[in-house]
């Protein structure tokens, strides 16, 4: 790039006040200045189209990775993880000998199941009937258990 350092750009003025005149000196700058303007607004459009270039390369290659995610995503449905550990078991049964084994059958249990109604099993109500009429008998209150009340 170019570099200008004050030293260099008063010479230059000073050339330019000699060649140009002063007469004239302003209205140069200003055609330089208007060609200046001119020339980076080129510049900024190059570097905007540049950068719309981009962005498009860019959504490509987004719309390219979108398309391979849908097309993983279509083949999804025929994927049946039940189906395919049922074949694979398959498959070791009927590749694995089946040795006929005799085994015994199980031994069944003959004796009667437990009495539910057993004397020393008391259903939690009962329980809590007999805490009553147990604590009623120390204070002196009885307990008709028929009815339900205190006397």
């Amino acid at each position: 790039m170019i570099e200008f350092s004050w030293g260099h750009i008063l010479v230059i003025a000073v050339v330019a006040l000699i060649v140009i005149g002063p007469k004239e000196l302003p209205t140069v700058l200003r055609t330089a200045g208007q060609w200046m303007g001119k020339i980076r607004r080129m510049a900024a459009e190059f570097q905007g189209q540049f950068q719309e270039a981009m962005r498009e390369a860019e959504m490509a290659d987004l719309k390219q990775h979108f398309d391979d995610i849908s097309t993983a995503a279509k083949e999804i449905p025929h994927f049946d993880p039940i189906g395919t550990v049922r074949k694979e078991i398959e498959g070791a049964i009927a590749d694995k000998p089946n040795p006929k084994v005799e085994t015994e059958p199980p031994a069944v249990d003959t004796s009667p199941p437990p009495s539910i109604a057993s004397p020393a099993a008391e259903s939690p109500v009962e329980q809590a009937d007999n805490r009553v009429q147990e604590a009623g008998d120390e204070r002196g209150v009885s307990h008709d258990k028929a009815e339900g009340r205190l006397s």
